[in-house]
């Protein structure tokens, strides 16, 4: 590896490390009550440095969203794309999503779980290119294909969408934030949470 490669690679692996360090501040202590020194502090580099790849914490923020976003869009994506039975996709995908949630608990929370802090544009969040909205996408799209085969049973495929989000989204919420909980056993309370929201959306206009 060259001196230019092995340099980009440093780069790239700050970034994410800043933008890691953020994510857990801002869930711990809120976004108001982080500054970028702290971020620098956490990560034992200056400020100066931070401010080389973000412009401020609102860009850190956005940033940590629109990279979350991206990964979960990345994981989705290679399930929608299988083939065989669009119902097994579906299934497949929410218990995907539930996992990336599990697995990175700060960015989640930081992403899904966050109030969007004043003075944002918050329409960016709803926008049709948005990450979010694009994210949420894979999931109409796996819907939509269960529809077509005859396998999910429903007039109204974005209420389907959502109650399945809904769904997922609170069942991902709970075991990162109540680890103290006494779970019967984390795989099949997700996994009856999604057969559950699946089985019901299927019911809706029946």
């Amino acid at each position: 590896m060259g001196v230019k490669e092995r340099k980009l690679r440093q780069k790239k692996f700050l970034r994410q490390e800043i933008l890691d360090a953020a994510s857990e501040l801002f869930v711990k202590d809120g976004y108001e009550n982080v500054s970028m020194r702290r971020i620098a502090d956490k990560i034992e580099y200056s400020p100066t440095t931070i401010y080389l790849y973000f412009r401020d914490k609102a860009e850190l923020l956005e940033q940590v969203c629109h990279e979350t976003f991206a990964r979960l869009s990345q994981h989705l994506r290679a399930i929608l794309e299988q083939p065989g039975d669009p119902l097994v996709r579906l299934r497949r995908g929410l218990i995907a999503y539930v996992h990336f949630g599990l697995d990175n608990p700060h960015h989640y929370r930081a992403t899904f779980m966050l109030p969007i802090p004043e003075g944002f544009d918050k329409q960016k969040y709803i926008r049709p290119d948005s990450p979010g909205l694009q994210a949420f996408d894979f999931l109409r799209r796996c819907v939509f294909d269960c529809i077509s085969a005859g396998s999910l049973h429903t007039k109204d495929p974005e209420l389907a969408s959502q109650t399945l989000w809904c769904g997922v989204h609170g069942v991902t919420s709970l075991l990162i934030t109540h680890t103290m909980f006494p779970w019967v056993n984390k795989e099949q309370i997700i996994e009856s949470v999604v057969d559950t929201v699946i089985t019901g959306v299927s019911k809706q206009d029946g």
